[in-house]
Order: C-alpha cells, then structure tokens, then sequence
C-alpha cells in the first residue's frame, strides 16, 4: 500500500493520547492525513499531540479534551474538526475502558454503567455525529468509520461483564449502521486487534485471578510474559480500513492478526454477499448435533 493513501483526508481518533490510539493516529500521519485526538485528559492529550506535530511537522494535528462519554464534549470534538479542517473523512472510535472487574454481584454498579457509557453510548453517538457530517458531503468518495471492539465481543470473559457487553454490542451495532448508511458510501467495520501491551493488560493482571477466573489470569499473564500482539498490525489495518483500497467493505468485524484482510479487495462481491466475518447465532446443526434444530 502507497505510503500516502490517506493524503487530503481529515480524521478524528479518540482515545489518542497512549496505546493503540497513539499508534492508528502516527501511522495515519505518516499516510498523509490529518488528525484530531482527543482524550479526557488534557495534559496527555496535548503531550501526545506535541509528540506527533514534532514527528509529522508538515500534517495538522488537533488535540481536544474530551469525554466519550458526554455529549456535550463530542459535540465540542466534532464543531472543532469541522471549524478547522472544515471537513472529516474518518472516524476511529478507539477510546474504551475495561470497567470494573470481578464478579457481576459485587462490583460497583455505578463503574459498570460507566463502561457501557464509555464504551457503548459514546462510540455510538459519535458515530451519529459523523453519519451526520458524512450524509452532507458529496458522494464522490467513501467515508469510513472504524470501531475497535476486539475479544470481548467473541468470547465470554469472566469478570467482565461491561466490556463483553459493550463490546458484543457494539460489534452488532458496527453491522446494523453499515446496512443502515451503505447507500450513502459509509463503510463501517469493527476491529479485533489483539491482546497488545497496554495499561488494560497490566489492569487483568491487577485484578488477580479472584476475579478473573484462573484461566484467564494465567492467559494474561502468559501473554505479559511471552509478548502480546503488535500495535503496528492494528494501526496498519486501520489505515487499510480508512483508505480507499477498502472502499466497500462494509459491516465486518476483521482481526488485525488472523484475517488475510489485504487480499480481501479482490473478493468483494463474495464477501459482501456473505455473513463470514461477522457475529452469528452457531445453531446445532454447525456443530453437528442434530437433536437440537427442528
């Protein structure tokens, strides 16, 4: 892929100031667009902003305090992209949060109503502010919306509950919308990237296996061990994601590490007339126990 695909395009990333945020917003520098981040905090959003203006001089990059979780400061994110770059192409929903973690009985009810906050409501309404940009602009190329949902959508994790939720919720939302706005040219998917090295792996190990499970804490731990996923493969998919290469594919929920998603172009008509790649019901009949199905 060009170095430049993204050359003439606006994006917002949230969650920007650390981890994988930071990581998807240097690779869409170096792409050639240019970004707004953002993150509540405002001192770390603003050190990150200045670490990539220093790195990518030639590129705008926006820094906004902001809170997923409150309309208000999304509203305030997406009146400042539009008032600087005067238009957006791209919208990264990467902020999220783990939420609290250990058993559903005991855990702070306020923190996981929180994570569904963060997770959840804010990506969403995000993703209604940039439909509503994207639906004024001519059709004259694709917009894209890119949702990070991960594992918490595709298998249940013990002591996680707000983020499984939110995340399996947010996964089908990321196919409902891209039904919804397909005829708009919006192509909307969802990303899986992969246990990576941030504050909310060392966040699993914290918790201790009492509430994780012992299965999982040894998995975590494992992975602290013996090295997690790269960000450079999530980031590098984000902008395959975000450029025109993937212009069509619509509605997917893609693994940066095991989907041979760079060849997928080439299969377009088959993958978009396919549910592959997406979160389905597994019936008796898929695993051949056929006393289940009528």
């Amino acid at each position: 892929m060009s170095e430049r695909v993204l050359s003439g395009k606006s994006a917002i990333v949230t969650g920007a100031s650390q981890g994988l945020g930071h990581e998807i917003a240097r690779h869409f520098l170096a792409a050639g667009a240019d970004i707004a981040i953002c993150a509540r905090s405002a001192v770390d959003i603003e050190s990150a902003a200045l670490a990539l203006r220093q790195a990518h001089p030639n590129r705008n990059v926006l820094a906004v305090t902001c809170d997923i979780a409150r309309t208000e400061d999304l509203d305030r994110l997406f009146d400042a992209v539009a008032s600087t770059f005067g238009t957006l192409d791209i919208l990264v929903n990467n902020a999220g949060i783990h939420g609290p973690i250990g058993p559903l009985d005991a855990i702070d009810w306020a923190a996981w109503q929180e994570a569904i906050a963060v997770n959840l409501n804010g990506t969403v309404y995000a993703c209604r502010r940039a439909v509503q940009h994207f639906k004024g602009k001519p059709a004259d190329r694709h917009r894209k919306i890119i949702n990070l949902s991960g594992g918490g959508a595709t298998a249940p994790q013990p002591g996680l509950t707000a983020y499984g939720a939110s995340k399996a919720g947010l996964a089908r939302f990321t196919e409902t919308l891209a039904e919804e706005v397909k005829a708009f040219g919006i192509d909307v998917n969802a990303v899986a990237p992969g246990a990576l090295k941030t504050r909310l792996l060392d966040e699993l190990l914290a918790a201790g296996p009492q509430n994780i499970g012992e299965q999982d804490h040894s998995r975590v731990s494992r992975l602290k061990e013996d090295g997690t996923a790269p960000m450079a493969h999530a980031a590098e998919l984000a902008v395959f994601l975000a450029s025109a290469a993937s212009d069509g594919i619509t509605g997917k929920l893609i693994s940066a590490l095991w989907d041979n998603w760079p060849a997928w172009p080439a299969h377009i008509d088959e993958l978009q007339r396919s549910d592959i790649y997406t979160l389905r019901r597994i019936t008796g009949r898929d695993r051949g126990a056929g006393w289940g199905d009528k």
